[in-house]
């Protein structure tokens, strides 16, 4: 066997955290732009050479956002981007399936990178109709669709189940370093040239897909390496044997040639799963559901937060982008806690319910006393996520079931009919907010504890039976000790 299978599943897991921090880099910049395309202008110094009147309330803000519905016209802006990119993730997963995902990737990223650049030029265009960026904002949602069942299906090519929720946990970071990295580059030129906001992790993003083309390398079997062990307890596989997504049997004591033979043709065995076949496996219609609350929370967040602290806090632009990171080194931390206390507890539901429970005091808080010192809010931002942020993490954990088999293929399809329907929530989240936050944030926020309470009751039967399932296990301890 060959002596560098790890030293590859390293780079696998490197290269595609890199892949998707660049997708959501790219969205980020949006929320932190939000307060420079519509601000105070009479906080603003009028240059001398300025053909605008001296009562001219709205000079400095960019049409079509300077008029008194720009909240509303803003989430019309999020929503373009968030439908489409609901509507496209369902279809994706089909043709993550079916085309390699080296191309795939590459395709996605370099069309992400056109069109979030393509947003950031209507600056220097000076468009200032709505339908450009509405346009553009569809474009964008729709290619950013192959990041997600794409990445998830790479790693699901190199790595088995086991308890490997710490490792997920750190990878699943990426969303969050992205938003941070999106936050950092929109803010050095929101307050100069806007433009360069979008334009600079656009070319980031394609320059990735580039990376992505050569360096991608889709399965172990690609360079020699063996293929994972998806379920650790080896009977598994051999109580049906005669099922396609086990593969032909090998033997045990052939030659490193005709192992990795073999391991090919299994991995050519599995079929696309249907998308019925993907609802029946347990836990996915309940994760689906608790993952569009969860993403309603946290996409509101994503897409409103820094205009929520320029309006509340009176912050700049650029310093409020800053202080929104917060929120997403929140989702670093509630990441890594989560899938350490999954591995401790084996219990992907129980976790990710006690975080919900945990989120929705500290939403109640951060708006009712977070703004009335930077101390409280800074300490408000990094507990949030704990819960509303990470949620979804389980969610995507639930393709890992079974069920599956391995079959990294069906992976891409229940991937991405749960984050399709999580992106329904991501989509509606915003669009609320906009709509409810011109009757004031304390609405917003009572939204968005509604929302989070809901999450986690979806996930009370299977909460329900992983404590069975713990109880179970104690007895069966207790048991063997007696004898």
């Amino acid at each position: 066997m060959p002596t560098f299978p790890c030293r590859y599943r390293a780079f696998i897991l490197l290269i595609t955290f890199l892949i998707y921090t660049c997708y959501h880099m790219s969205r980020k910049p949006i929320s932190v732009v939000k307060s420079r395309l519509h601000h105070n202008c009479s906080e603003v110094i009028q240059p001398l050479n300025s053909t605008h009147s001296l009562n001219d309330t709205t000079w400095c803000n960019w049409a079509p956002f300077d008029k008194s519905n720009y909240k509303e016209l803003l989430g019309a802006v999020d929503n373009a981007f968030l439908v489409a990119y609901a509507i496209g993730m369902f279809i994706s997963g089909i043709f993550g399936e079916r085309l390699p995902l080296r191309y795939y990737l590459t395709a996605g990223m370099l069309l992400s990178g056109l069109f979030t650049s393509l947003f950031g030029l209507g600056y220097f265009w000076n468009i200032h109709v709505l339908w450009y960026f509405v346009l553009v904002q569809i474009f964008n949602g729709l290619v950013q669709t192959t990041g997600w069942p794409a990445v998830v299906s790479c790693v699901g090519n190199w790595f088995g189940k086991g308890k490997r929720g710490l490792i997920m946990g750190i990878w699943n970071s990426h969303t969050s370093v992205g938003n941070i990295l999106g936050s950092l580059l929109a803010g050095v030129w929101v307050d100069q040239q806007w433009g360069l906001s979008f334009v600079v992790p656009g070319i980031i993003t394609a320059i990735m897909g580039i990376i992505t083309f050569f360096f991608l390398i889709e399965y172990p079997e690609d360079v020699d390496c063996s293929p994972p062990q998806h379920h650790g307890n080896p009977e598994e596989s051999q109580d049906h044997p005669e099922d396609p997504a086990n593969g032909p049997s090998c033997n045990k004591e052939s030659s490193l040639e005709s192992a990795v033979t073999c391991s090919k043709e299994a991995s050519a065995q599995p079929s696309a799963i249907s998308f019925f076949g993907a609802l029946r496996i347990p836990g996915v219609v309940e994760f689906s559901l608790c993952l569009l609350f969860a993403k309603l929370v946290s996409y509101t967040f994503l897409y409103w937060l820094p205009l929520y602290i320029s309006n509340v806090v009176h912050f700049s632009a650029k310093e409020a982008g800053d202080l929104s990171t917060l929120f997403d080194v929140g989702g670093i931390i509630g990441g890594i806690l989560a899938g350490l206390v999954s591995d401790y507890i084996n219990g992907r539901a129980t976790t990710c319910c006690v975080m919900l429970i945990l989120a929705a005091p500290m939403m109640f808080l951060y708006n009712h006393v977070g703004q009335r010192g930077i101390g409280i809010s800074i300490g408000g931002e990094l507990a949030l996520p704990w819960g509303a942020h990470e949620a979804g993490l389980g969610a995507r954990w639930a393709g890992t079931h079974k069920s599956l088999k391995g079959n990294a293929k069906a992976l891409s399809t229940v991937t991405a009919i749960i984050d399709g329907t999580g992106s329904i929530g991501a989509a509606l989240g915003p669009l609320l907010a906009g709509l409810i936050s011109p009757t004031g944030w304390n609405n917003v926020f009572y939204m968005l504890i509604a929302a989070d309470v809901l999450a986690c009751l979806l996930l009370c039967r299977l909460v329900y039976k992983e404590i069975l399932a713990w109880k179970s296990s104690l007895g069966k301890d207790k048991g063997y000790r007696e004898m």
